[in-house]
C-alpha cells in the first residue's frame, strides 16, 4: 500500500494531490492530539506502576553500601531461603512441564468422554485464590485429615515442611505449559502424526521428529511462565509455610519477615535478587517470543511460497492445455487410407 493510499485510508477526508501534500498530511497524522496523550498516558502509566517501584528497590538496596547488600544476600538465611525457592521452582517446572505435554497431547490428538472437564480443571488454579489453596492443603495433609495418621505411620511431615511448600507451588503453576501447549497443538492437527504412524514409527520418534520441531516455542515459553510464577509465589506458600527461619522460608516470605522485622536494607536486598531473576526471565521470555513468531512467519512465507509456485505452474499448464483442445484432428492422407484398407 503506497503513502497515499495509507493517508486515504485513515484520513478520507484529506486530498491527496502532489508530494507535498502526502508530507503535510504525513505531519498532520503525527500531530495528532489524540495519539500523543495515549502515548504519554501509557509512559505514565509504567513509569509509577513498573520503573519507579523497581528503582526504589535498587537504590534501597545499595543505600548502605556494597558491603551491606553483600552481608545481606549471603546470611545463611538467605541462602537457606533461595536455595528452598530454587527447588520449589525446579520441581514445580519439571512436573508441570512433564504433565502438561501428556495433557495436552491427550486433549488434542484424541477424543474421549470428559475431554472438556479435563481442560475446565486444567484453568482452576487460575481462578482459585492462593490462600484457599493452602487452606485446601492444610485441610487435606493437616492434622484433622484421615491422612494424617498414615503420614505419622510412615514418618512423614508435608504440612508446615518442605513437601507443602512443593506441593502449593506445583498447584498454582499447573496450567502454564499445558495452556501454552494446547492451541498450538489443535493448530497442527493430527495428519502428520497419523501418517508417521502408518509408515511404522514409534510414539517417541513421532514426538521427537514430528510433533516437537512444531511446539518447541510455546514448550519454552510455558516453562519460563511457569518458572515465573513459582519464584514469585506468596500466598498459598506462606499458608503451609509456618514461617520457620531457614527450613519453610523461601525468599517472598523471608523478604516479608525482615520488613516486619524493620531490616529494611536486607529486605531490599534480598527483594533486588528477585527483581534480578525476573528480569533474566523476562528477557528470556522476549527471546522465545521473537524466535518462535520468527519460525512461525518463516513457515508463513514458505506456504505462501510454495502456493504462489503452484498457481504459476497452473497457469502455465492451462493454456498448452487449451491449445491442445482447440487444434483440429489430424486428417488422413492418401497414404494413411490405403494402409489402412490393405491392413483391413
Amino acid at each position: 500500500m503506497s503513502a497515499a493510499q495509507d493517508i486515504r485510508k485513515t484520513n478520507p477526508e484529506v486530498e491527496i494531490t502532489s508530494s507535498e501534500d502526502i508530507a503535510k498530511a504525513k505531519r498532520k497524522k503525527q500531530r495528532d492530539p489524540i495519539k500523543v496523550v495515549l502515548i504519554v498516558l501509557g509512559i505514565v502509566y509504567v513509569a509509577l506502576l513498573l520503573v519507579l517501584p523497581l528503582i526504589y528497590v535498587l537504590v534501597q538496596a545499595f543505600g548502605q553500601g556494597i558491603s551491606a547488600f553483600t552481608a545481606a544476600i549471603t546470611e545463611p538465611y538467605a541462602l537457606d531461603a533461595i536455595r528452598l525457592t530454587l527447588l520449589a521452582g525446579l520441581v514445580s517446572v519439571l512436573l508441570n512441564t512433564i504433565f502438561g505435554l501428556f495433557a495436552a497431547w491427550c486433549i488434542t490428538k484424541f477424543k474421549f468422554h470428559g475431554r472438556r472437564v479435563l481442560m475446565t480443571l486444567i484453568d482452576l488454579p487460575m481462578s482459585v485464590s492462593p490462600v484457599i489453596v493452602g487452606l485446601i492443603y492444610i485441610l487435606t495433609y493437616g492434622r484433622t485429615s484421615p491422612i494424617y495418621g498414615v503420614e505419622q505411620a510412615l514418618g512423614i511431615q508435608i504440612i508446615f515442611a518442605v513437601p507443602a511448600i512443593i506441593l502449593v507451588t506445583v498447584f498454582v503453576t499447573f496450567p502454564f505449559v499445558s495452556r501454552e501447549l494446547i492451541p498450538v497443538m489443535l493448530g497442527q492437527g493430527t495428519d502428520e502424526e497419523e501418517a508417521a504412524a502408518l509408515m511404522g514409527a514409534k510414539f517417541f520418534t513421532i514426538f521427537r521428529r514430528v510433533t516437537l520441531p512444531h511446539i518447541k516455542w510455546a514448550l519454552l515459553y510455558g516453562i519460563v511462565l511457569c518458572a515465573a510464577r513459582a519464584l514469585g509465589e506468596f500466598g498459598a506458600v506462606s499458608v503451609v509455610s509456618g514461617n520457620l527461619r531457614g527450613i519453610t522460608l523461601t525468599m517472598p516470605l523471608y523478604i516479608e519477615t525482615l520488613y516486619n522485622e524493620y531490616q529494611y536494607s536486607a529486605a531490599f536486598a534480598v527483594s533486588s535478587l528477585l527483581v534480578v531473576f525476573a528480569i533474566i526471565i523476562l528477557f528470556i521470555r522476549s527471546y522465545v517470543e521473537y524466535r518462535g513468531g520468527k519460525e512461525t512467519e518463516n513457515d508463513q512465507n514458505a506456504e505462501i511460497t510454495k502456493k504462489r509456485r503452484g498457481r504459476r505452474k497452473k497457469e502455465r499448464q492451462e493454456p498448452q492445455t487449451v491449445a491442445a483442445e482447440d487444434s483440429p484432428p489430424p486428417t488422413s492422407t492418401p497414404a494413411t487410407a490405403s494402409a489402412t484398407t490393405a491392413k483391413e
